[in-house]
């Protein structure tokens, strides 16, 4: 399987990390028709749902499609797309709702939702959101009579039902055209993409006849206009919003606090997943040695870096998915190397890594230099924990360059060119089956096993867990978790939060994504 791996941030396909309503202006009554304006960090990029995966591409597909099913406020599944559906150990089948449309006014069939999943599937597409969202291995069987489809998979999937909850569905003349996607928009939802000027704005217009949304959601009541800026500043971002020429914007960094303390907006406070790094362990690279791993773990304070990287809006890290997660244990508490600048040193040492004339550790003529790569988008304290962490690794003698980048060239870095040695990559999926791609399998750039690892012990685990329906899995799953940490795999330091701030306008969002029904505009904003 063969799939783009970035996961930068990812509301990637979460479940539902959270939802939560703006209160602007704490007395507005809602307003009919308007327009509403909301921020996002980066360019989407290419608009095709079978190939988004970064969290701002996947915003801007969530105000023009549907999904089969969806989530609710306190985090249970809910009908959608489909009123109900039966799931067996290897298979769910959808039973859809009649009255659903597309946008070029086509109905939605049973044939077009088949259609996507096997289009996903399909090795030839080279889809990021296969063995993510569609299970490896998944086909899909439509019977028109029945107005049903069937996902089923080679053997037992934990969570093949909630795994569609962020399948969003393409319908009408694209779903055997995809080249219609690449800057436009073929869906169910409530808004339908119109102009895209890409750097800059994407604008949707309404679909009043929008009556399917989840728990009876509707466009009777939703702004006519729906615009998308591109706002990489997040300091221009809170100031458009004060100036009430925005009515909704994502904070990370230090204007989150004066926004937070702001009366006047109104606040969502959603988990964003972890915030962690990763040891690149190709054969030519200084991570490959679990020795040097570990060193250069005990060598960092989780605590402090942590603090750093959330500007200490968040909480030490518990595990690898989000919240609301299935699996509630702690897989990290005494499987992260604890800090110890002495034992670091000490290993290095063992490990064959000596002081040069420069204090650069050298080994086999080759010094220990390390490429440390992360998103500059991410906001200041991404920046700042990079570079505690660059200081605290030359402290032992190890030669650091900082690589801060878009998401769009991270995302190249981590498949194509392989430019790293360490990435400080946040994740938000709240399924751990989500992860299994990125964690094991093949090697980038054949697959999507980005950091080339390669853990038995998880690989086990997870291959045993998979196996297991929901809860009944869940101490695999956490054990595989652990496994990874116990072999610094990857490095587990912060729970993220962020806030979303809103001013003249009320909404839900679910793992970062818009519900656009719930979007009202309101008075004395």
């Amino acid at each position: 399987m063969k799939k783009t791996a970035v996961l930068t941030a990812l509301a990637l396909l979460a479940a539902a990390c959270g939802s939560g309503g703006g209160t602007a202006g704490s007395t507005g009554k809602p307003v009919t028709g308007g327009t509403f304006t909301a921020a996002v960090t980066a360019d989407p990029g290419l608009l095709d749902p079978a190939m988004g995966v970064l969290s701002v591409t996947n915003k801007v597909l969530s105000v023009a499609y549907d999904t089969l099913v969806s989530t609710s406020a306190d985090g249970k599944t809910v009908p959608a797309l489909a009123e109900k559906w039966d799931v067996k150990p290897d298979s769910v089948t959808f039973t859809l709702r009649k009255d659903v449309t597309c946008s070029d006014g086509s109905k939605l069939t049973p044939s077009d939702v088949a259609e996507n999943v096997n289009h996903i599937a399909d090795p030839a597409t080279k889809s990021p959101i296969y063995g993510v969202l569609v299970p490896a291995g998944m086909k899909a069987e439509a019977d028109e009579a029945a107005g049903t489809v069937t996902l089923s998979t080679p053997e037992p999937f934990s969570f093949i039902l909630e795994s569609s909850r962020l399948l969003f569905i393409v319908c009408g003349k694209a779903v055997k055209d995809r080249s219609l996607l690449a800057r436009g928009t073929s869906g169910t939802g409530p808004y339908q993409l119109t102009e895209a000027v890409p750097g800059d704005h994407y604008t949707f217009k309404v679909r009043r006849e929008y009556t399917w949304g989840p728990e009876g959601g509707t466009a009777k009541d939703i702004p006519e206009t729906f615009v998308l800026k591109v706002v990489p500043n997040e300091q221009t971002a809170a100031n458009l919003l004060l100036a009430g020429s925005l009515n909704a914007a994502t904070f990370f960094g230090p204007d989150r606090t004066r926004l937070e303390a702001n009366p006047a907006l109104g606040k969502i406070i959603e988990s964003e997943g972890n915030g962690q790094f990763f040891y690149h362990q190709g054969d030519d690279r200084p991570g490959h040695d679990p020795a040097v791993r570990k060193a250069l773990t005990q060598a960092l304070d989780m605590k402090e870096l942590g603090g750093i990287a959330s500007g200490g809006t968040g909480k030490p890290a518990t595990g690898l998915v989000a919240q609301p997660r299935p699996c509630q244990g702690d897989t990290v508490t005494g499987h992260v190397p604890a800090f110890d600048t002495a034992a670091a040193t000490a290993a290095l040492d063992t490990a064959g890594w000596k002081a040069g004339a420069d204090g650069v550790r050298e080994k086999d003529g080759k010094k220990l230099s390390l490429r440390l790569m992360y998103a500059t988008t991410r906001g200041p304290g991404i920046v700042a924990a990079a570079e505690y962490m660059a200081a605290a690794w030359k402290k032992i003698g190890v030669d650091v360059k900082l690589n801060g980048v878009i998401d769009t060239k991270l995302s190249e870095s981590l498949n194509a060119t392989q430019d790293w040695d360490v990435v400080w990559l946040p994740i938000g999926v709240t399924l751990p089956s989500q992860l299994v791609g990125f964690l094991s399998g093949p090697a980038a750039p054949k697959g999507a096993n980005f950091a080339h690892l390669k853990n038995a012990e998880y690989e086990g685990l997870v291959a045993e867990a998979a196996k297991l329906t929901g809860a009944e899995g869940c101490a695999k799953w956490e054990k595989s978790e652990s496994a990874l940490f116990d072999a610094a795999d990857l490095v587990p330091v912060v729970e993220v939060n962020t806030l979303t701030a809103t001013k003249g306008a009320t909404f839900r969002t679910i793992a970062g994504l818009f519900l656009p029904s719930t979007i009202r505009l309101t008075q004395g904003g």
